[in-house]
């Protein structure tokens, strides 16, 4: 019985460091999703300014729902991501939130803008967030979406936008075995 009771606490021991390696791995497999995703809006920060949208700060709503004295942020914006809405803005409790976007700025930061619309007026919240929020509220679908707008507008750096293929793939190859539709 000693050899068995040996053998089995060998295995629980090696399950054990398993488990260890394990969670080590994953720690590092998050680190890079995140430093990949903070590399890649670095780098389309320079595509923003040129491809980007002016996103809504405030208008007002004329009775038909259509907008006027329009105000836009100073800096143009990529879409990366569309969420649920919070039932309030971060800014202010009394505001519900009627849409809220992940968006990439022509600096390189990420922001969550949250729109209110109510009787007269269209506003927004900008907050800004880390690429590990960004990564941990809206996943893989940012850094898909930042391939994409480097696949279609960074046409002179074609090895970079392969090898983020290849990744994406691999991502998304991974993600559908585990969690299959």
């Amino acid at each position: 019985m000693d050899i068995i009771e040996e053998g089995f606490d060998c295995i629980v021991s090696k399950l054990k460091e398993a488990k260890k390696d394990e969670s080590e791995l994953a720690g590092k497999i998050k680190d890079n999703e995140v430093l990949l995703l903070a590399r890649m809006g670095e780098k389309a920060a320079q595509l923003v300014e040129s491809y980007g949208l002016n996103m809504l700060l405030r208008a007002k709503n004329d009775g038909k729902g259509e907008l006027y004295d329009t105000i836009y942020y100073d800096n143009k914006m990529f879409i990366l991501a569309k969420s649920d809405p919070l039932p309030f803005r971060p800014d202010n409790s009394s505001m519900p939130v009627s849409d809220q976007f992940c968006v990439l700025d022509s600096e390189g930061k990420f922001f969550e803008i949250y729109y209110s619309t109510h009787e007269y007026m269209t506003d927004s919240y900008a907050e800004e967030m880390t690429p590990e929020k960004a990564v941990d509220i809206y996943g893989y679908e940012i850094t898909f979406m930042l391939y994409k707008a480097f696949q279609q507008y960074l046409k002179e750096e074609q090895d970079l936008v392969h090898s983020l293929e290849k990744t994406i793939a691999f991502v998304f190859k991974e993600d559908s075995v585990e969690n299959p539709a």
